[in-house]
């Protein structure tokens, strides 16, 4: 073979050994190490210098034959047919707007990138888990970032061509690349623009429950905003505390508060945009048809899915910001 092909098998791993030669020779032909048309060692050559059976060599290459990366030809050997890309998608968990996302990005892809998708959970030794068995088997990671003093030492195994950031600039680098919303200065511009909305109301409740991993720089710009255009405000964290009252308006970044808000209307028999208000965090397919629709303050996680796709496709280094910005239905 004239390639710069290795094969290494680690008989220490918890990682069986014909998924390791699998994810081997797929990263090979991510990295174009092994190009279209090359043949592969053959299955006697890898069993007597990696110390493999011939049955899990076998069961490797049946696998790749599934994955249309490779052919075999009789009294010939196997040989690379297919060029093919794998990429890691890490999301935090996944909700109907991550949902969004991750369509987006798929849709936006070749037919030869091939996704992964992991959820971290916030968990940092989850995070360290799915980042450190991942080495070297992805063309590209898009990683969703999250507040953890760990996450930026965790990545730096990766390098920095192959990484990009979504979502969340925590703990970034200004060399990295990245696809983010601001939570602060855009969150505030968005407000501004339902000041006449905000008005019609006594006061306006944010509803931050201490279950939520959602950037707190969005509490600081939420109090800059009231503060400056006059409004009487406050911040509940405990959702116990979550009770509606007539001429009140609520903000809030998880739709279970979202939930307890219509319960609640229902009971008292308040109309939404009327009587009471409710502005929700992040869009998602559904808010345009709940109620009447719910307003809602969001980036475009549709464009931040093709933004994210371009940084794999293109190969080029990407920093972004997707704007932020205010969506006005009936229940405001």
């Amino acid at each position: 073979m004239e390639n710069n092909f290795t094969l290494n098998i680690n008989h220490e791993s918890d990682i069986p050994k014909y998924q390791q030669l699998v994810d081997s020779i797929n990263n090979a032909i991510s990295e174009n190490i092994l190009a279209k048309g090359e043949q592969l060692p053959s299955v006697n050559s890898i069993c007597k210098n990696s110390q493999l059976s011939r049955d899990t060599v076998f069961k490797a290459y049946s696998i790749l034959k599934e994955q249309k990366l490779i052919d075999s030809v009789p009294n010939k050997g196997y040989f690379v047919i297919g060029e093919t890309r794998k990429v890691l998608l890490v999301l935090d968990t996944f909700k109907a707007y991550k949902e969004v996302l991750y369509h987006s990005f798929v849709n936006n892809l070749a037919d030869n990138v091939i996704v992964d998708v992991q959820f971290h959970h916030y968990n940092i030794e989850n995070f360290k888990t799915i980042i450190n068995n991942s080495a070297g088997k992805y063309f590209k990671y898009v990683v969703m970032n999250f507040d953890d003093k760990e996450v930026a030492s965790t990545l730096s195994s990766i390098s920095n061509e192959k990484l990009l950031l979504i979502d969340w600039n925590i703990h970034s680098k200004s060399k990295n690349n990245y696809v983010f919303q601001d939570f602060g200065k855009a969150f505030y511009e968005a407000l501004k623009q339902g000041e006449p909305l905000f008005k019609k109301y006594k006061e306006i409740v944010f509803v931050y429950p201490t279950f939520t991993n959602h950037p707190k720089e969005t509490i600081t710009h939420f109090k800059k905003y009231c503060t400056d255009f006059n409004l009487n405000y406050k911040v509940i964290t405990n959702p116990k505390e979550f009770i509606i009252e007539k001429d009140i308006a609520y903000l809030s970044v998880s739709d279970r508060i979202l939930g307890m808000f219509l319960e609640q209307c229902r009971e008292k028999n308040l109309e939404p945009g009327k009587d009471v208000g409710f502005l929700s965090y992040n869009e998602t397919p559904m808010k345009k048809f709940i109620y009447k629709g719910i307003s809602v303050v969001t980036t475009d996680f549709n464009e931040l899915g093709i933004k994210a796709a371009e940084f794999v496709t293109k190969d080029e280094p990407m920093q972004y910001y997707v704007p932020t910005k205010l969506t006005i239905r009936e229940s405001l």
